[in-house]
């Protein structure tokens, strides 16, 4: 009997992402291992640093790192027109002699897939970068898939500007079995019985449809499109073909909300969830 492959998703959530790092975490402690990963906005950053094998590192950004205001306010907003300070985050932290480089070497000699979803500004499609995407000191992919609309300007990426990858592809589990994987682990940052209703959505899409109508059109379809894609996972879940790892809980978490306390209970939350996926793997 061949061997299952198994790819992972995490589809990011801003702060709240910290559920992801805690899941990671834990799988690394466990000695599993993706064959293939996708993430989206802050899931590329997890996944950036857990095919790297580098245990701890997306907890100190979500709970040391986002609270400087070089990594995300106001007076970047200001000064940039970026709330969140990309290039301060996959850059001057990053980089080899940051204050926490992310471990470029070993993410490329990893056997893993590597996916990082963005959305194109121009065409609102999904657009899907890989590993080889991807530099010593050159984070810009995930830049683009973490530049979250209104807060930030999009991202270029050559002569693409991009946004956040959940505005076009916000579950994007079929990305694994395109790539041929037997099974997938979704890693989501609310409840797995939240619905989307969408309207926010519909709202602040408005303020970029002048400039940027087609990812305005796919921003406000979100809702129902992340809706839809769950619904089918859960149905991969009845094949045993998926599983879903959420929290049960996020209390008042929203996308950038910044509370110590709170997003320790959440990577708790995370790493003990990720039992699931120990079990996962037993099957």
């Amino acid at each position: 009997m061949s061997e299952i492959k198994t790819g992972f998703v995490d589809c990011g959530g801003g702060t709240r992402g910290i559920f992801g790092a805690g899941v990671f975490d834990r799988l690394m402690d466990e000695g599993i291992r993706p064959d293939y990963f996708v993430g989206v906005s802050a899931g590329a950053a997890n996944g950036s640093s857990y095919l790297a094998g580098q245990r701890g590192r997306n907890f100190v950004f979500y709970n040391e790192y986002n609270f400087r205001k070089e990594y995300m306010s106001w007076e970047n907003f200001r000064r940039t027109g970026s709330y969140i300070g990309m290039d301060y985050i996959y850059s001057t932290l990053s980089n080899e002699g940051g204050e926490y480089p992310l471990d470029y070497k070993a993410l490329a000699a990893d056997p893993a897939g590597f996916e990082i979803v963005a959305t194109n500004a121009l065409t609102g499609r999904a657009v899907y970068f890989r590993k080889s995407d991807m530099r010593q000191d050159d984070y810009d992919v995930v830049k683009a898939s973490c530049s979250v609309p209104v807060l930030n300007k999009p991202y270029f990426i050559g002569l693409i500007p991009c946004y956040d990858g959940g505005l076009a592809d916000p579950v994007p589990y079929k990305r694994v079995f395109r790539a041929g994987m037997d099974r997938v682990v979704v890693v989501i940052t609310r409840p797995r019985d939240f619905v989307r209703t969408g309207n926010k959505d519909q709202v602040l899409s408005r303020a970029i449809a002048a400039q940027y109508p087609k990812a305005a059109e796919a921003w406000a379809r979100r809702g129902e499109l992340y809706n839809r894609q769950i619904a089918e996972v859960k149905e991969l879940e009845k094949q045993g073909k998926a599983l879903i790892v959420a929290p049960t809980d996020i209390g008042k978490l929203k996308t950038l909300s910044l509370d110590h306390a709170a997003l320790e209970d959440l990577y708790d939350q995370g790493y003990r969830e990720a039992g699931k996926v120990v079990e996962f793997f037993g099957r």
